[in-house]
């Protein structure tokens, strides 16, 4: 059984992909947080600014089977195809990798699709995932110390990029923290890559675009 709150069309405001048409599959729950305001105080990530409690989102629900979930992803794909194009997924949360297993993965490949995850990082990945993207949050214990795109907001107590920056990572990118903040934390991380240039600068450009 896979519990997923949404699944939608859009595009990757994210990471390397940013701009990348892309079907989001958004697993609900996740190990640092309930997703409950009430319980925010006391999580090991006091930050997320996703709601991925319940299944009660547009295309969201509960799928007995690998199968049946990879159909309900190529039901949301709307791109045309074109000889330059792979369908692309992103399997988010929450914590996706709490329930993304095998299975999963092999039944989106079979429906064509390109698999990503953007997980934590505090969960072993199942094999075949094609692009893996690890947002590393302070005080969660880091499992996946390998992949693609090592996504780190910022800035974190307990979570310096000097901490993460030697992990066998293709590309290393700083993204501001969301909030009040924001203005001060894009500044700082600017400034951060500049002087370290093995970091990136990475911003949520579905925010400013207005997009989901």
């Amino acid at each position: 059984m896979y519990r997923i709150k949404e699944i939608f069309y859009t595009l990757q405001g994210e990471g390397s992909h940013a701009g990348r048409p892309s079907v989001f599959c958004r697993f609900t729950s996740c190990n640092l947080w309930t997703g409950r305001e009430k319980d925010r105080h006391r999580a090991i990530c006091k930050f997320c600014d996703t709601d991925f409690v319940g299944t009660d989102g547009p295309g969201g629900g509960r799928f007995a089977t690998a199968a049946d979930l990879a159909s309900a992803v190529a039901k949301a794909w709307a791109g045309k195809p074109h000889p330059r194009s792979r369908p692309y997924v992103v399997c988010t949360g929450g914590e996706p990798l709490l329930q993304l297993d095998a299975e999963a993965v092999d039944a989106l490949h079979s429906e064509g699709f390109e698999v990503a995850v953007e997980t934590n990082g505090t969960q072993a990945a199942p094999e075949g995932i094609d692009w893996i993207c690890v947002s590393p949050k302070a005080g969660g214990q880091l499992v996946l110390a390998s992949g693609h795109d090592l996504k780190l907001v910022y800035p974190q107590v307990g979570a310096e990029p000097e901490l993460f920056e030697d992990l066998d990572f293709d590309r290393f990118l700083l993204q501001p923290m969301d909030g009040e903040d924001l203005v001060a934390n894009t500044k700082a991380a600017i400034e951060y890559c500049l002087d370290h240039p093995q970091w990136q600068l990475s911003v949520q450009t579905h925010k400013f675009l207005g997009i989901r």
